[in-house]
């Protein structure tokens, strides 16, 4: 998992609950990296999972309610930092269509080794879309995160439905509604 998913996980924990908090966290999921993550570098995801652990019992959130937070999060640090790669995409659904054309695919250029999310999607109609996440990784929650970060970017009233899941969550297909 790229760096950049960790720093970007820390700066929240730092932002929301305080330095201490990421101090507790760091210590009680046994960090190997002690804290110290490079943006550009890669580690492993349970990690990452680990560090959301610890949160989830220090704060009482559930994993998956954190990661949803995350990925709002997530949503906006990557803007901040890639912005131009959305440049020309005009709402939540134009920017979720897109995201393995125009996103991943730069992605993986610039990282070979990155092995992101594969997002799969069908348009029903203006106000309707369906989104298939794929990742070995199982954090679908996360993905629900950046498609709500995306929606509050673009102003756009969305709503979230699972249709359906795998049991281990490397699967899940997401209904999405545009609300006026």
């Amino acid at each position: 998992m790229k760096g950049i998913v960790f720093t970007a996980f820390l700066e929240l924990v730092e932002k929301k609950w305080g330095l201490k908090m990421v101090d507790q966290i760091i210590g009680s999921a046994n960090d190997p990296q002690n804290g110290a993550y490079n943006a550009i570098n890669y580690y492993p995801h349970g990690q990452m999972v680990d560090l959301i652990m610890a949160l989830s019992a220090s704060t009482g959130a559930s994993p998956d309610e954190l990661m949803r937070f995350y990925g709002e999060h997530l949503f906006f640090d990557l803007v901040g930092k890639s912005g131009h790669l959305i440049e020309g995409m005009k709402d939540t659904f134009n920017l979720l269509e897109n995201i393995e054309l125009v996103i991943h695919t730069e992605v993986r250029k610039l990282y070979p080794e990155s092995n992101p999310p594969r997002f799969e999607s069908e348009r029903v109609n203006d106000n309707e879309l369906n989104l298939t996440y794929h990742s070995h990784r199982s954090m679908g929650s996360v993905a629900e995160g950046l498609i709500l970060g995306c929606a509050k970017y673009y102003n756009e009233n969305v709503t979230i439905e699972t249709m359906d899941s795998n049991q281990s969550g490397t699967e899940i297909k997401f209904k999405l509604t545009k609300l006026a």
